[in-house]
């Protein structure tokens, strides 16, 4: 279990509300090209930042929390920061449910049609 438990009591509500694909919804999203189309590549591996962060999702769906680690809680307030912070750019004239927009944040477990 994570060390700081008063961290992962303050991330644990934000992170359900922030991920709201379950582990087969996004590993299932993680297989399609438009998943992997968008996003900032890191270099050399080809795979973005996001679709990577999406796995370890998955993997941390996967995890009872008691079993979770100090990383594990660091990359959980990634995986807010950045559902929140993307959620605030949301694009006033274009087709969010096919939008690059919409397609990141799902790499990171959230879908905001949902």
């Amino acid at each position: 279990m994570a060390d700081d438990t008063n961290d992962l009591d303050e991330i644990w509500p934000q992170w359900k509300d922030a991920v709201n694909m379950t582990p087969s919804q996004l590993e299932k999203w993680l297989d399609t090209e438009e998943s992997k189309s968008v996003g900032q590549k890191e270099s050399g591996s080809g795979e973005s930042v996001g679709h990577e962060s999406g796995r370890r999702i998955v993997e941390l769906l996967g995890t009872r929390r008691d079993d979770l680690k100090d990383d594990d809680v660091r990359h959980m307030h990634k995986v807010v920061g950045y559902v929140h912070r993307h959620l605030a750019q949301r694009p006033s004239k274009e087709d969010i449910e096919s939008s690059k927009w919409r397609y990141s944040l799902m790499n990171w477990g959230h879908d905001p049609l949902k």
